[in-house]
């Protein structure tokens, strides 16, 4: 008899009988398995049948995936993968609408599935479908039905083609053209539309050949229509074909997709119909946005790197005015002084430009003046920095500014602001020439400070930093760093020490009643946006994780009965993160996504098994990783618990002190009086 670790009781459910209640032997072969099935239902021929899931996935139980089946599972006995494919690929080829119809929706729900994918595509399934598509409605007559057709037929073949099985570059050119045509359109059907501008998007990215094929059929002007209808899914699919073609463009094409990027009318839609518009931004929408504006400031990448060059008449007249501006009251390029004494006033004016400009208080001594020049290049390295100038963008970060979307000329305007703020906190500081780098360092901080709040408008940043003075920047600081050089005496070190246990209980607790709230997880796959989640949540006794997938993103919390499967965490292994998880190990797609990578983590559990998560975020990453940790009795050891420990320690510690406030608090504490002569004392009464 098999050892109990090797059965799974399950039900087996087949259309128009009483389900089958079994004991599948993980020792057996499947084939065997469904015989067995088969003869209890007297059906002949078993090798033509398979076992699936009867939950929304409908996936295909294999030899190599039989290990997930968990106790209580409902499987249904199904066609074959092989004979399922040939069965549809012959019904979507039928005569009859109905048929075509019916055949069309099953197949864009096993498409998903690479076991049928792999069947399907090698009876040149996706030729099939490609040749459906080139074809329009040449050979339709209802053209309902030939909208809802088109749309399943591009959802299985984006399926499909996900998989990674066939190359892209295999596409036709008529079948580009063709999907083409849809997004041209305006009055496409939104289910259309938003499939074709997936399929375009993921022929840009996945093949340079197709790039120049698909950019000859879509330009960015016509995309700007799909801006501006009220379906922000078709908005974020839109916004995402205009970055994938910006990103892919060719050197030869670079300068003219600058030139669109730049126009004011791509700003104004997104920033009126997107940004200022009455939704709030989607995770994906706000990526989207995210990845346009570093690729807006990677156009100023070729100036960053541009050295000046003396010889360049253009470059000298700018320095030449620029030296006019700041000097024009004290000098005439034209006076009739000698050539000598010209150069001799060059040379003190470009030093003291050396950059240094002329303030309102000029009078002050030469090395409290602010140095203009070197200030200006300094501050627009470090905007580059901030603003990511010349770096691709990170797939996992959603931080775009609303402001860089008012202006056509957002970096100018931006660094017009900030040379403003150096140079009022320059002043403030009462710096001199050797305090430059300290100033810098508060500049900095008063401008990423500001943007953190995320400002609506360039007017607003400039509100923010006016606010953030030299002197509330160092009540901040101190305010933040717990004022350390105090709290280092023994006797405060020894407080934290005690309190900090009952910090970390509650960052624990905090952390397992948000396992128990549960999250939302997005299906791996090597393309971005799906429409496909899957929910996991821990049991309110924290000894069971209850998960399954769900056909769209839930807005709260998922019940527990709606969740199909269940790890007891006494099975749970280990909780491995990052390249030592099975899926990054496997799918080579997201292993060479480093931000992917960095949100990737899994539970080993047994008998041999995973479950494989990619976190939609940091934040949720932390909570998990720390939360599953704090399940397994190991120590929690993420960022967020660092700055939560740091954080809750701080206001602690705080509390207790309040009382203490401007009493010095000595490094040892009192020495021990020493003992009385004698024991023999006593407080009389009366």
């Amino acid at each position: 008899m098999p050892p109990p670790s090797d059965i799974v009781k399950v039900a087996i459910e087949w259309p128009g009988a009483n389900a089958q209640l079994i004991e599948i032997d993980q020792k057996k072969p499947l084939i065997a398995i469904i015989r067995e099935v088969c003869d209890g239902w007297s059906l002949p021929n078993p090798e033509h049948y398979t076992l699936r899931y009867a939950d929304g996935t409908q996936l295909y139980i294999t030899e190599k995936t039989r290990n997930e089946i968990k106790n209580g599972t409902i499987l249904r006995l199904a066609t074959s993968p092989t004979r399922a494919a040939r069965q549809l690929l012959e019904r979507i080829q039928s005569s009859n609408l109905d048929s075509r119809l019916d055949a069309l929706k099953e197949l864009a729900k096993l498409s998903a599935d690479a076991t049928f994918a792999t069947e399907f595509i090698n009876m040149e399934g996706i030729f099939i479908l490609t040749l459906l598509v080139e074809s329009g409605t040449n050979n339709l007559l209802d053209k309902f039905s030939f909208g809802e057709m088109l749309a399943f037929t591009l959802t299985a073949f984006l399926e499909l083609m996900d998989h990674g099985i066939v190359s892209w570059d295999m596409i036709s050119t008529a079948f580009i053209k063709q999907i083409a045509s849809y997004v041209n359109q305006t009055t496409v059907d939104a289910s259309i539309l938003q499939r074709s501008l997936a399929i375009l998007e993921s022929m840009v990215l996945n093949s340079q050949n197709l790039y120049r094929k698909v950019a000859e059929e879509i330009t960015v002007g016509q995309l700007t229509a799909h801006l501006q209808v009220s379906n922000q899914e078709i908005q974020t699919y839109a916004i995402a074909l205009i970055n994938a073609l910006f990103l892919k463009a060719p050197e030869d094409r670079r300068q003219e997709m600058s030139n669109v990027l730049a126009q004011k009318q791509l700003r104004s839609i997104i920033l009126n119909h997107i940004i200022r518009g009455n939704r709030p931004i989607k995770t994906e929408m706000a990526h989207q946005l995210y990845v346009l504006q570093v690729l807006t400031f990677n156009l100023l990448e070729e100036r960053m790197m541009t050295k000046m060059d003396p010889q360049d008449q253009a470059q000298r007249d700018i320095i030449f005015e620029l030296r006019r501006i700041a000097f024009d009251a004290e000098s005439d390029p034209n006076s009739s002084s000698s050539l000598e004494k010209r150069k001799a006033m060059y040379t003190r004016d470009y030093k003291m430009l050396g950059f240094m400009i002329v303030l309102e208080n000029s009078s002050r001594e030469d090395k409290h003046e602010c140095p203009f020049g070197r200030s200006s290049i300094e501050l627009t390295k470090m905007l580059c920095e901030i603003l990511q100038v010349g770096e691709l963008p990170n797939e996992g970060c959603n931080e775009y500014h609303p402001m860089f979307f008012t202006h056509d000329r957002a970096f100018e305007e931006f660094f017009c602001i900030c040379i403003q703020l150096l140079n009022k906190t320059w002043k403030e500081m009462r710096a001199t020439s050797e305090d430059f780098n300290k100033v810098m360092q508060v500049v900095r901080e008063q401008i990423t400070r500001s943007l953190s709040t995320k400002p609506n408008s360039l007017d607003q940043f400039k509100s923010k930093v006016r606010c953030l003075s030299y002197s509330e920047i160092l009540r901040l600081r101190q305010s933040e760093r717990m004022s350390q050089d105090d709290f280092q005496s023994p006797p405060i070190v020894e407080l934290r020490e005690k309190i900090q246990p009952e910090v970390m209980e509650l960052i624990k607790q905090q952390r397992l009643n948000r396992l128990c709230e549960g999250t939302s997880f997005r299906k791996i796959s090597s393309r971005r946006r799906q429409d496909k989640f899957w929910y996991c949540r821990l049991s309110l006794n924290h000894k069971v994780l209850h998960y399954g997938d769900l056909d769209e993103n839930p807005q709260g919390e998922v019940a527990f009965e709606s969740l199909q499967d269940k790890i007891p965490v006494s099975d749970i292994k280990a909780v491995v993160t990052g390249k030592d998880c099975p899926h990054m190990r496997e799918k080579s797609a997201l292993r060479q996504n480093k931000e992917v990578q960095e949100l990737a983590f899994s539970i080993l559990h047994d008998p041999d098994e995973a479950l494989n998560f990619i976190a939609p975020n940091k934040y949720e990453y932390c909570i998990w990783t720390d939360g599953l940790n704090a399940l397994l009795g190991k120590e929690m050891t993420s960022e967020l618990t660092k700055n939560d420990l740091d954080t809750l320690l701080s206001m602690e510690m705080k509390l207790r002190l309040l009382d203490l406030e401007n009493i010095q608090i000595p490094e040892a504490p009192p020495p021990i009086p020493k003992e009385p002569s004698s024991y023999d004392f006593v407080y009389h009464y009366g």
